[in-house]
């Protein structure tokens, strides 16, 4: 009888607890291997998006120049806004790209003319902003004003206003393309869209206890303003 019960089978539960431990490190195992061909996944798409970001930048750089003959007058002109008799340091640019072209402009005031120059030329809104805490562009890659030798107005923090100005009085010269200039990070909605407003993104920046800096930026559809002739073009 001893011998019987020695041998009987074993019962539910007995003897299948390494089996079940084997199962869940082999489903454990399946999952780490799921989890990482699909991290492996997200870093190579990431990769190729930043890649043809990229390549796109690339392409865009090189197709873009700076024109020649622009002058302080001439943009200021395109921009709907006059250039005050008694600014400074005045200089302009214009590049053009195929898919938008940017006018700069920039020159400085001193505070007083500077106060004057922006009550003829108020903001949308009538309410000039300021850049909130941790929000200056620090990281900002030179592109634009570093043309001129200037930071981009973007990454000033201290002293800084800016806002859109619609010239209301601006004379028809042929573009109607004039954009805002968008910084979603500035609270300035659709970027690079072209608007029949003729609204410029205007920085106002008092550097110095006497002077005022204007960066002035528009965006205009490519080729619907004719450039002015450079002096080479003009001697032939």
């Amino acid at each position: 009888m001893n011998d019987v019960y020695a041998h009987r089978a074993p019962e539910k539960g007995e003897g299948g607890g390494k089996s079940g431990r084997d199962g869940r490190r082999r489903w454990l195992a399946v999952g780490v291997a799921v989890s990482v061909l699909a991290l492996a996944s997200a870093v190579i798409a990431a990769g190729w998006l930043l890649d043809r970001a990229a390549d796109r930048a690339v392409e865009q750089a090189a197709e873009a120049r700076w024109a020649e003959g622009i002058t302080p007058e001439w943009m200021s002109e395109q921009m709907g806004l006059n250039l005050p008799d008694t600014a400074q340091s005045p200089q302009a640019a214009y590049q053009v790209t195929s898919r938008f072209d940017t006018g700069l402009l920039t020159f400085t005031l001193t505070r007083s003319e500077a106060e004057s120059y922006l009550k003829k030329h108020p903001p949308e809104g009538n309410k000039w902003l300021e850049p909130q805490p941790h929000s200056g562009k620090a990281s900002v890659a030179p592109h634009d004003f570093a043309h001129l030798g200037l930071p981009e107005p973007e990454t000033l923090k201290d002293g800084v206003r800016y806002g859109d100005v619609c010239p209301r009085a601006a004379k028809s010269t042929g573009n109607p393309g004039v954009s805002k200039t968008p910084d979603s990070q500035y609270g300035v909605s659709d970027p690079y869209g072209m608007s029949d407003e003729r609204c410029v993104e205007v920085y106002v920046h008092e550097f110095s206890p006497q002077r005022t800096r204007f960066y002035i930026r528009a965006h205009f559809e490519p080729g619907i303003s004719p450039l002015p002739a450079t002096p080479s073009s003009s001697a032939g």
